[in-house]
């Protein structure tokens, strides 16, 4: 069976090559911009869905993955900072504070779906403004939701994850995503 990641994220990417199932990977080509009123985990699932859905279009013979992440904020999304200024702004924001990241999950072929959504709290530790613009100078983190790479010195932010997935913060869950692809008939150990 064929397997296509909708995203050309080297994040997902790298996280899905765990799986050690042959896979390609395609832009999903989808308008990422959050609907009047939506709330974050509708925004995470539907755009997972969309993403899958577009590409399922095009590749009619593949099963294909689509996942989003969007930071939640005291009820509000937080969407990926795309700059210093941005990214900085956001890490205030958060420091001393609990932040929700949804992860939805969608993997598509034709009129098949099955969807999953992820929840992980980090409680972000107090951050000075000096720690804040050092840690964005030095990984640069503008096209992360939440200003943030866990996987990397992101990690020194925090004083805690609670999560069901560890990958899933790094933006595809992959207890999840081996849990569809099963139920879907391929062969993850």
């Amino acid at each position: 069976m064929r397997l296509i990641l909708a995203s050309t994220s080297p994040y997902r990417r790298e996280l899905l090559s765990r799986l050690r199932l042959p896979f390609e990977t395609v832009r999903p080509e989808v308008d990422e911009t959050a609907l009047p009123d939506e709330a974050p985990p509708q925004i995470a699932h539907r755009l997972a869905a969309a993403k899958a859905a577009a590409v399922a279009r095009r590749e009619s013979d593949a099963w294909v993955i689509g996942s989003d992440q969007v930071a939640e904020l005291d009820g509000r999304p937080l969407g990926k900072p795309g700059g210093r200024d941005a990214a900085i702004a956001q890490l205030s924001a958060m420091s001393g504070r609990s932040v929700r990241f949804l992860t939805g999950l969608s993997l598509r072929h034709g009129d098949a779906a099955l969807h999953a959504l992820d929840v992980t709290r980090v409680r972000f530790r107090v951050l000075q403004a000096d720690e804040i613009a050092r840690y964005v100078d030095a990984e640069e983190p503008f096209d992360c939701a939440g200003s943030f790479k866990s996987e990397g010195l992101g990690i020194a932010l925090f004083d805690a994850i609670e999560s069901q997935d560890p990958t899933a913060l790094i933006g595809l869950p992959l207890i999840a995503t081996a849990g569809l692809l099963r139920q879907a008939g391929f062969a993850v150990p």
